[in-house]
């Protein structure tokens, strides 16, 4: 029998997939082609750290290693067992190994039968499951390599959800001269789950910069902790992920629904959280290239340096879509710029060196040293030939080797920093300058956008968010709404609850007019025919009641005075509170053709004053706010004290899946003014109906065959081993 791991072996939650202090390969394979093979490969690659074992019936030695039929035959129990097994096997492989003691499973097969129930099996006798479904894990602190694939250690870690992705992020990294701290395959998170994983670098040493992949967020406020974490700790995350289409819109029941994507969502945890969502693998490694710089960019202003005119007008386009600003500089400036090079060149911003680097490399050096070192610019952008000057010349080669040599010196001297774009991105030269912590990109939109992504990150110190609930149950129906919203702050025009004609003309007398009649218990009241407007006297009320009434029978109708100001913008304030993600906060262009305009942003609730301004100023209609040709300007503050009132509102509402919406909020110089609200119990919640519950169940049916779709693909990326 073999001898037992002490109970409470590591310090740390996942110490078991930390530093272990033995491993069993379960499937390990002599033949190169297999998973089993991988596997073994690379956990012996540590065994001057740890005892390693391979498990297997197929052979006595495997890379020149013995091997033992099973776990029982081993002379120690292994703390972490890889399972690399057919699928119908991983369970009595899973049994056994609990009954001798292992703490910690990774699980690499992918289909294994009733997963849910033995994960379950495995966290009751206290141990620790990665996968099923994982490609693996690779620990460059501890020399722990169980995965397919090889990797260069260094600062970013990867935590996927999809193995493959994950995969393709560590081959581009390494193609961009960037090594990997940490790669984790989470696979079906039975046990161990990407927020997890994510909490779990916090302290990780090597650890510069986090890469994460999710396919969906339903535990999407405790990653998004773990995200803030990381920010705390100065390990900045790029997040990845798939969805951002108009399906989740279809069934939408109300305008803020349908006006925001998944990615909105997550777009808006992101910039709470304090990190940065990226469109692409490559996008992502970009960015993580400057990030993990020896010098990261910090602050908008970009000087761009290059021989040609062309280059340097095209990078500084590219720096401007980026939300970057390429200044002018001092005259002061210009003027040793220009006693550096000669008169044909560009000393202003973007500067032209116009043919001086082929003459003398070193003016490379120079210009940049003047720039890094003035103060006015936060980071120099070089774009253009530098790096392929040995390659076409190999009398240069030396000289511009010491140039990049010189250039890489220049940021950590000035506190400022640099990035290149090269022709020549492949060249020594290059590998030089990416050797000595400066990046180096193939394109100029790619070396632009990833400084833009860096400095984006960099000003997203991420924010606290409260965790205040109420038990209470949210009102239905537009009087409850008003009424909750008018204790928040919310102003309305007055109004009266009207059951009959004659409460309809008693009202008429309490009221100034033109008025407004309201079935008050529809969603979509315009749509249902439920809204009379412009209703200039009591004849009118009383008509309009009348004819409406026939149509849809009894109910709470509701009398308002209609807003009829002039000079106003009507807007859209919503919320509502994401299964996965929380309470989200929206605004934007509002009235009917709020889903035509698409003008929206949307951040995680509670927001704060300063937070709502910001919303406002990103609105591609906020110019009409602040007096559009000789318009008067609206009140923009009761604007951000209505969007404070409904994030905190709908933040405290958390635990309830609900959706609450202003619309319009008619807003002008007097004030704002919400001439009607919506607050809905989405399906998993309160006020649940049968048309409600077909839709949930059509979602249900999707979510299932994604799943199982998934499942196929994992199987097809790993093969069954």
């Amino acid at each position: 029998m073999p001898t037992a791991v002490p109970a409470g072996a590591g310090t740390h939650p996942l110490s078991v997939f930390r530093d272990p202090a033995s491993v069993a390969v379960v499937g390990a394979s002599a033949n190169p082609a297999k998973w089993g093979h991988w596997l073994a490969r690379g956990a012996l690659a540590g065994r001057d750290r740890r005892s390693v074992h391979l498990v297997t019936r197929g052979a006595d030695k495997i890379l020149g290693t013995p091997t033992a039929p099973s776990l029982a035959d081993l002379g120690e129990v292994p703390e972490l067992v890889a399972l690399c097994v057919p699928a119908a096997q991983v369970a009595p492989v899973v049994d056994q190994a609990l009954e001798l003691g292992v703490r910690g499973f990774l699980g690499i097969t992918a289909g294994v039968p009733g997963a849910a129930a033995l994960a379950a099996r495995i966290t009751a006798a206290r141990a620790r499951l990665i996968g099923p479904g994982s490609l693996g894990l690779f620990d460059a602190d501890t020399s722990l390599h169980i995965a397919w694939g090889d990797f260069r250690p260094g600062g970013l870690a990867v935590v996927s959800q999809s193995g493959q992705v994950g995969s393709e992020l560590a081959q581009l990294a390494r193609r961009a001269g960037l090594g990997i701290s940490r790669f984790v395959s989470v696979g079906g998170q039975h046990d161990v789950t990407m927020a997890d994983l994510l909490e779990d670098l916090a302290d990780h040493e090597s650890t510069e910069a986090v890469a994460l992949y999710a396919e969906g967020f339903d535990d999407g406020q405790r990653i998004f902790d773990a995200v803030r974490l990381l920010r705390r700790t100065g390990k900045p995350v790029l997040v990845l992920t798939a969805g951002d289409s108009e399906a989740g819109a279809r069934a939408a029941r109300s305008h803020t629904s349908a006006l925001t994507s998944p990615t909105d969502l997550v777009d808006a945890a992101c910039r709470a959280a304090g990190a940065l969502r990226v469109p692409t693998p490559a996008a992502l490694v970009d960015v993580a290239a400057c990030l993990t710089a020896r010098v990261p960019p910090r602050g908008r202003r970009v000087a761009v340096l290059s021989d040609s005119g062309g280059q340097g007008a095209l990078a500084a386009d590219c720096a401007h879509r980026g939300g970057l600003t390429v200044p002018r500089l001092s005259p002061a400036l210009t003027a040793a710029i220009a006693a550096r090079l000669p008169d044909s060149s560009g000393t202003d911003n973007p500067v032209d060196l116009a043919g001086a680097g082929e003459q003398d490399v070193s003016s490379y050096r120079d210009v940049a040293r003047l720039l890094l070192r003035s103060g006015e610019v936060d980071s120099v952008l070089l774009s253009g030939y530098f790096g392929r000057y040995g390659l076409d010349s190999a009398v240069l080669t030396d000289a511009e080797q010491r140039t990049a040599g010189e250039l890489a010196a220049l940021p950590q001297r000035y506190g400022r920093a640099l990035v290149v774009h090269s022709m020549g991105s492949d060249s020594d030269t290059a590998a030089r300058l990416r050797g000595d912590g400066v990046p180096v990109f193939p394109t100029v939109d790619a070396a632009a956008g990833a400084l833009a992504g860096a400095v984006e990150l960099d000003a997203r110190p991420g924010r606290r968010m409260s965790r205040t609930v109420t038990d209470d149950a949210p009102p239905r129906g537009y009087w409850e709404t008003r009424a909750l919203l008018m204790r928040a702050g919310v102003a309305f025009p007055e109004a009266r609850r009207v059951h009959n004609r004659r409460q309809a003309l008693a009202a008429v007398a309490e009221l100034r007019g033109p008025y407004v009649l309201k079935a008050s218990w529809l969603e979509h009241k315009t749509e249902a025919g439920g809204v009379r407007i412009g209703l200039a006297d009591a004849t009118a009320v009383t008509d309009a009641f009348t004819a409406m009434h026939r149509r849809l029978g009894d109910g709470p109708y509701v009398l308002e005075e209609q807003d009829v100001r002039d000079g106003v913008v009507e807007l859209i304030v919503g919320a509502r509170c994401d299964p996965g993600l929380g309470p989200m906060v929206t605004l934007g262009a509002g009235g009917t053709r709020a889903e035509l305009h698409r003008d929206v942003v949307t951040e995680c609730a509670p927001v704060f004053a300063g937070d709502a301004r910001a919303m406002l100023g990103r609105l591609r209609c906020a110019p009409l706010l602040s007096g559009w040709r000789g318009a008067p300007a609206a009140d923009i503050e009761s604007v951000v004290h209505i969007v404070v009132a409904v994030s905190r509102l709908v933040a405290r509402y958390r635990d309830q899946p609900i959706e609450l919406e202003i619309n319009p909020l008619r807003v002008g110089p007097g004030g704002s003014l919400a001439v009607d609200a919506l607050l809905l119990a989405t399906p998993d919640g309160p006020g649940h109906d049968a048309d409600h519950a077909h839709h949930a169940h059509r979602a249900d049916r999707a979510h299932r065959a994604d799943r199982a779709h998934r499942a196929r693909r994992a199987r097809r990326e790993q093969g069954e081993p």
